[in-house]
């Protein structure tokens, strides 16, 4: 994978080749390049095609955990008795496939033992069931920036998902020029095609009046 330095300077010489003129800075250039990438990694997940590629995944191996009460995590119909613990911190954001956000494992911190996904509402009926007392299977669902867990006395999971940043910006190690891009190289040619349209509308785009002023007034 390519460091978000090298994808601008593409993006760049693409942009150059279009527009010699052209007035968009390495902001503006990987914003463009996100907004397809997004688009085609949703429609990979609707393939089940982006959860084989691995690495472009990114793994928090001890998240701490602490305990809410049943209104924050949105389940006030699940009968008394009920543990719920949630992460502590929001979690970095994570992009979104076709079916939601993109974990790719949420486990115990040995990985031993996985999470099924599901929402509140569909626990509670579940937990109405006669049958409930013997699904041995651990839930989890995702709200906000948080993951939620009912009745479960763990203190801290493992959580590997797409997260929308390189984790080590996040801590401060790397400058966004030096981060490696969590998008899958396969997809570049695509999402290279449509950051060329979106430049060959802008050429088309009458100039602003109000710039054209202003760039006279300062003749």
């Amino acid at each position: 994978m390519d460091t978000i330095g090298v994808i601008v300077a593409r993006l760049r010489k693409i942009a150059k080749a279009i527009s010699p003129d052209s007035f968009l800075t390495d902001r503006d250039l990987y914003s463009i390049f996100l907004k397809y990438a997004y688009l085609y990694i949703r429609r990979q997940d609707n393939l089940n095609r982006i959860m084989k590629y691995q690495t472009v995944f990114q793994v928090l191996p001890c998240v701490e955990l602490i305990e809410v009460d049943k209104v924050e995590a949105c389940c006030v119909g699940i009968q008394s008795g009920c543990t719920i613990r949630r992460t502590k911190d929001k979690l970095p954001k994570v992009i979104d496939g076709a079916y939601g956000p993109l974990f790719r494992n949420v486990t115990s911190i040995d990985r031993g033992t996985s999470f099924t996904f599901t929402a509140p509402s569909i626990y509670v009926e579940m937990t109405k069931s006669k049958s409930f007392k013997f699904n041995k299977n651990k839930y989890a669902w995702y709200i906000d920036g948080y993951l939620y867990f009912p009745n479960i006395d763990w203190d801290a999971v493992l959580i590997e998902a797409l997260f929308e940043i390189d984790l080590g910006v996040q801590d401060g190690c790397r400058n966004m020029q030096q981060t490696i891009s969590r998008v899958p190289p396969y997809l570049y040619s695509e999402i290279e095609n449509g950051f060329k349209q979106d430049l060959a509308v802008m050429e088309q785009l009458p100039a602003d009046p109000m710039i054209d002023k202003q760039d006279n007034t300062r003749q």
